[in-house]
């Protein structure tokens, strides 16, 4: 991949995929530079960030728009679970409402490339509350008008988690397991955050590059593995 001098915004940087995004800006030889909105501390330290830590984050619409000039890209990693959230209700605020919120502020700030970090398996029409939730934000964000909107949809997701969360542990030893055997068994259904924050960044870069036709651009499984895995080169 080549990168041009780019400037990004990060929401969600603390997470699992979030903090493979950041960690991936940060080895960028361009050094762009970097705005990571959270309520704590990074994972990741590198001179190419400027943190912008507040716990209160209805202010963080504003702390996106008070960067001048406006980055070239806002990715959104930003997602809890219900359990972490207390409630399906609070987890929605935060899912839905704040990245819509954090979208929106984002487009009136300028941004002319928007990345979300969705899941493959959404639905408008889907019994549960989790999947029709996501499909709404990616259809809520769709109709914003980026010049490029950028759906990054994953699998299950293969790293550690700080919390725990036994199912995704179970099914994730079965991914690592059948892995084991075969990458081709498991790259349509499972996939390592690492990859999926090369494969982010890489589809990040090629819109501000202007490698890709303006509108929706959704990345699929195979998308993730051919862009953060088979095509991934960082000119030195």
């Amino acid at each position: 991949m080549t990168e041009g001098r780019v400037s990004a915004a990060l929401i969600g940087g603390t997470g699992l995929v979030g903090s493979q995004i950041l960690a991936t800006l940060t080895s960028l030889p361009s050094k762009p530079t970097i705005y990571a909105i959270a309520r704590k501390d990074l994972p990741t330290a590198s001179s190419s960030i400027q943190p912008l830590i507040d716990t209160d984050s209805s202010k963080w619409s504003d702390s996106l728009k008070s960067l001048s000039p406006a980055p070239n890209v806002f990715l959104s990693a930003l997602g809890t679970t219900k359990a972490q959230a207390g409630s399906f209700a609070a987890q929605r605020k935060i899912d839905y409402d704040l990245n819509l919120a954090l979208a929106k502020a984002a487009k009136e700030s300028g941004v002319k490339t928007y990345l979300l970090i969705s899941s493959d398996a959404v639905s408008r029409t889907s019994p549960f509350p989790y999947s029709k939730m996501k499909a709404e934000l990616e259809d809520a964000v769709k109709e914003l008008g980026f010049q490029h909107t950028v759906i990054v949809k994953p699998g299950l997701l293969l790293g550690t988690r700080a919390d725990s969360r036994p199912v995704e542990a179970f099914l994730q030893g079965i991914a690592k397991g059948v892995g084991m055997i075969s990458k081709s068994l498991t790259n349509f259904w499972a996939q390592d955050v690492d990859i999926i924050g090369k494969a982010a960044v890489s589809a990040a870069m090629q819109c501000v590059e202007g490698k890709r036709e303006e509108g929706v651009w959704v990345v699929s499984q195979s998308d993730i593995i051919r862009l953060g895995r088979t095509e991934w080169k960082v000119e030195k």
